[in-house]
């Protein structure tokens, strides 16, 4: 299998302007203390990924994220095995977009306040 492709939250703005999806794998209880402030999102936390993976769009450029961008390189790999050609990972995840100024809704504080509490966060 071919390397996931990678970008970074910047990079990750241009392309949900030009009609890419944003894929939040991150855990229900983290979207709800922060969540990202796009208007093409789809959450599919990683506890529900392999169940629900089905009802992701073939058709349309993903972009999957999470806290730091370890969950969501995963997640990346499992729609590559199965078939997803336009897969991205965004690195760094809500941390760095955070970082970037770009818009969220709830308290970014969280991430400094909280641990990492999703699976296999790195």
């Amino acid at each position: 299998m071919e390397d996931a492709k990678e970008v970074c939250p910047t990079t990750t703005q241009k392309l949900l302007k030009d009609g890419a999806i944003l894929v939040d794998v991150r855990e229900r209880d983290e979207i709800d203390a922060l969540a990202f402030d796009v208007p093409s999102l789809i959450i599919m936390p990683m506890s529900e990924l392999e169940s629900r993976f089905a009802e992701l769009p073939k058709d349309v450029p993903l972009i999957l994220a999470c806290r730091k961008g370890v969950r969501s390189l995963k997640a990346t790999y499992f729609l590559m095995f199965h078939g997803y050609t336009n897969v991205t990972n965004m690195k760094f995840g809500i941390e760095r977009w955070v970082v970037r100024g770009f818009p969220v809704k709830g308290d970014p504080g969280v991430l400094e306040n909280a641990p990492d509490t999703g699976c296999c966060s790195g």
